[in-house]
C-alpha cells in the first residue's frame, strides 16, 4: 500500500534522505524511529507530495506521491510533527472546512472520535493548548476513515490517558485493515502497535525488523544479589557472562535469550539473595544503533 523507492532528497547543506526502500503492506502499521534530523519527516512529506525527491519514487495505492498528490490524499490521513492551523479559525469550523473539502457528509466518526478524546471543537484554536490542537489534529486525520495513515509524532503532546486512548485508536484502526506509517519517539506505544520498524540514521535506514523478532533478540539483565558480591561477580565472569557491580554492589549481568538457563544453572552455585530482571526495550535498541557506527 506504500511503496518507496530508492527516494533521495536532499537539502543544499547536503542533509537528506538517501536511497530510501521499503514497503508497507495493506493492513500492516510500520514504526519510523530517529531521531530530530535522521530524515522522518522529510520521508513523511515525500509521501504527501509536499517536496519533490531528486531522484527515486514513492507511491500509495499504486498512485504517484509526486505527480497524483490530489488523488493521493484522498485516501490519506496525515498528522504533520507540528501541527499548524488556519489563522482565526475555531475548532468545530476546522473541521467543517475538512469535511467539506474531502466531500465527507456523515459525521458518525466525527462524533466518535470528539467524545473519544473529550474534545469539545468550539472555540478559537490559538486558544487550544497544545494537547487540545494535538487531539483536533487527530479528528481531523481520522474522521473520512481514510485507508492509508502517515503520522508524524502523533501523539505527542497528549497526557498519558489520551496516548492510551490513541494507541486503542490505532489498534482498532488496524484491526479494520488500515496500513499506517508512524513515527513516534514513545517506544511503548511502537512495541504495542506496530508489526515492523524501520530504523534511520543520518537519513539512511540501518535497520528494519519484525516487532516481534527484535523483542525475541532482546538481551535481558539481571539484577543479582548474593552473599558476596564480589564472588559472585567473578564466578559468572569465569562462566563466561558479562558481569559488574553497580554503586549499590548489585552484581548487573547481560544474558542473551538463549543463554537464560545456563545463567540460572550458574547463579544456584551462589548464596542468592535476590533476583531480577529488566528486559532491553525497543528504545535501548535505538539507543544501541545511536551510540555505535552501524558497519
Amino acid at each position: 500500500m506504500i511503496n518507496v523507492s530508492l527516494l533521495t532528497l536532499t537539502y543544499p547543506s547536503g542533509k537528506g534522505v538517501f536511497e530510501l526502500d521499503f514497503t508497507v503492506p495493506k493492513g500492516a502499521v510500520m514504526g519510523y524511529l530517529g531521531p530530530n534530523g535522521a530524515g522522518k519527516t522529510t520521508t513523511l512529506r515525500a509521501l504527501l507530495g509536499f517536496m519533490r525527491p531528486d531522484k527515486g519514487k514513492c507511491h500509495i495505492a499504486g498512485l504517484d506521491c509526486i505527480e497524483e498528490a490530489p488523488e493521493v490524499q484522498k485516501h490519506l490521513g496525515y498528522i504533520p510533527g507540528e501541527i499548524v492551523f488556519p489563522d482565526g479559525m475555531y475548532g468545530d469550523e476546522f473541521l467543517s472546512f475538512m469535511a467539506a473539502m474531502r466531500g465527507t457528509k456523515n459525521t458518525t466518526r466525527l462524533k466518535q472520535l470528539l467524545d473519544m478524546f473529550e474534545l469539545d471543537p468550539r472555540g478559537k484554536i490559538r486558544r487550544f493548548s497544545k494537547g487540545m490542537k494535538q487531539k483536533l489534529g487527530i479528528v481531523a486525520a481520522f474522521m473520512h476513515s481514510p485507508e492509508v495513515l502517515v503520522l508524524d509524532e502523533p501523539s505527542s503532546g497528549l497526557d498519558p490517558l489520551m496516548q492510551n486512548r490513541f494507541t486503542e485508536l490505532i489498534l482498532s484502526e488496524k484491526a479494520l485493515g488500515r496500513t499506517i506509517l508512524m513515527s513516534s519517539h514513545i517506544f511503548e506505544e511502537v512495541e504495542k502497535v506496530c508489526d515492523t520498524v524501520l530504523i534511520i540514521k543520518n537519513g539512511r535506514i540501518v535497520k528494519q525488523a519484525e516487532v516481534q523478532a527484535l523483542k525475541d533478540s532482546q538481551r535481558k539483565v539481571f539484577a543479582l544479589t548474593t552473599a558476596d558480591n564480589s564472588l559472585a561477580a567473578k564466578t559468572l565472569v569465569a562462566a563466561g557472562f558479562k558481569a559488574q557491580s553497580d554503586a549499590s554492589g548489585v552484581v548487573l549481568i547481560e544474558v542473551a535469550g538463549g543463554n537464560v538457563d545456563r545463567f540460572i544453572k550458574a547463579a544456584a552455585e551462589l548464596t542468592v539473595q535476590n533476583l531480577s530482571v529488566k528486559h532491553q526495550t525497543l528504545e535501548d535498541i535505538f539507543i544501541d544503533f545511536y551510540g555505535k557506527e552501524v558497519k
